[in-house]
């Protein structure tokens, strides 16, 4: 079993050069099966591991994702990129504290997002947050990556041109991966790749064929799934329990 220290080389090493899929486990089950099937490196997904919990994303506490987040890091010996939601804080300095939290479970990767649960925040606080959180982590551990998320999908009318705007400020306030979620026109996650150069940039997927490739070539460093394996096992789940229901006259 690698060390700590080896699983986030090995993490930002994959970040230098090539492309990978990065999927998004939800339990022990779910990493050890991912594991098995031989990817790089896995990511928590905080709507998975809500659901898995009986409950909506969002609705998991700070606590309980930590948690959360040391069973994911035992369970394999893979690098763990932690979907750590909006800090668990508004204020960056709480950010800072919360971040150091999450870097004491192991993981070699911790995302921080712009959305506050009800509202995108102001540019100028969200890039605030990621000099915080930057800030954590090199007094932890520079070798942790984080990941500057903005949640462009959640604001109505929000351009991809405001969107790469974004991420190129999280970019020049430390982060070391830019992530937009639904930036997934080819011509825009171009821009955007160009914009952040030469700083990684994760684009998530939902459909698992071989169009993920294309974004390979646009020069993408990683692709997540996001919620869509948990979802898909879920549906699945939902469809078998209904056939048994249904056998029950």
């Amino acid at each position: 079993m690698p060390t700590i220290t080896e699983k986030r080389a090995a993490f930002r090493r994959l970040h230098e050069t090539g492309f990978f899929i990065i999927p998004n486990a939800w339990d022990a089950g779910s990493t050890v099966r991912l594991t098995r099937l031989g990817f790089k490196a896995i990511a928590s997904t905080s709507a998975g591991a809500a659901w898995a919990a009986g409950k909506n994303d969002g609705e998991l506490s700070r606590d309980e994702v930590l948690a959360h987040l040391r069973m994911l890091v035992g369970a394999t010996d893979l690098p763990v990129n932690a979907d750590f939601e909006n800090g668990f804080a508004d204020g960056p300095a709480d950010v800072a504290a919360n971040v150091a939290l999450a870097i004491e479970t192991g993981v070699a990767g911790v995302s921080i997002e712009d959305w506050s649960g009800s509202e995108i925040y102001d540019q100028e606080l969200a890039v605030e947050r990621i000099a915080a959180s930057r800030g954590a982590i090199d007094r932890a551990d520079p070798a942790v990556m984080l990941i500057g998320r903005s949640e462009n999908f959640r604001v109505p009318g929000m351009t991809p041109s405001a969107s790469i705007a974004r991420a190129v400020a999280y970019a020049e306030a430390g982060a070391d991966c830019l992530f937009v979620p639904f930036i997934l026109d080819h011509g825009a996650v171009a821009e955007l790749v160009a914009a952040v150069a030469p700083k990684p940039v994760n684009v998530v997927v939902h459909d698992f064929d071989e169009s993920i490739r294309a974004f390979a070539a646009l020069g993408v460093r990683r692709c997540s799934v996001g919620g869509s394996l948990a979802a898909r096992t879920w549906a699945a789940f939902d469809g078998a329990a209904q056939s048994l229901k249904n056998a029950e006259g």
